[in-house]
């Protein structure tokens, strides 16, 4: 049975149809946008307060100082209390976060023993003087 290219490009049309009107079916039944957060608005202020702290940091010329070896030692250039937080890129299960306050010399120093090595991002965020402020850093564990 041959089959002349009239019938073959209806045929062509009818699949290519049938597939759209499937993307169609399929888009409407799904529940989730993934492109937009349901909490949107409030990552929105988040982020704004995020964005001043770590501005804060800029305009008071506050970023400490960090060295890493057996332990971590931040100084900062002013008495400061807060938090550390330790994010692990390739597995979440070892991000923590630890309160922190500085000695009288500015001075914060957190054994390492128990962190694994590799790649760290660390983030701090303390208040100092009546002001907050952010800081975020790659660093790396030996």
């Amino acid at each position: 049975m041959m089959m002349n290219w009239g019938t073959k490009l209806v045929i062509g049309m009818g699949l290519f149809m049938a597939f759209i009107i499937t993307l169609v079916v399929f888009m409407m039944r799904s529940d989730s946008d993934d492109l937009v957060d349901k909490d949107y608005y409030q990552k929105g202020i988040e982020y704004d307060k995020e964005y001043a702290r770590k501005n804060q940091v800029q305009q008071d010329n506050a970023e400490p100082e960090i060295y890493v070896g057996d332990s971590l030692k931040i100084v900062f250039k002013k008495p400061a209390t807060g938090s550390v937080r330790f994010l692990h890129p390739s597995d979440k299960k070892n991000d923590r976060t630890l309160n922190m306050e500085t000695s009288k010399n500015n001075v914060f120093v957190l054994p390492l023993n128990e962190t694994s090595k590799g790649h760290w991002k660390l983030i701090l965020e303390w208040k100092s003087e009546g002001k907050e402020y952010l800081f975020e850093k790659n660093i790396l564990i030996n």
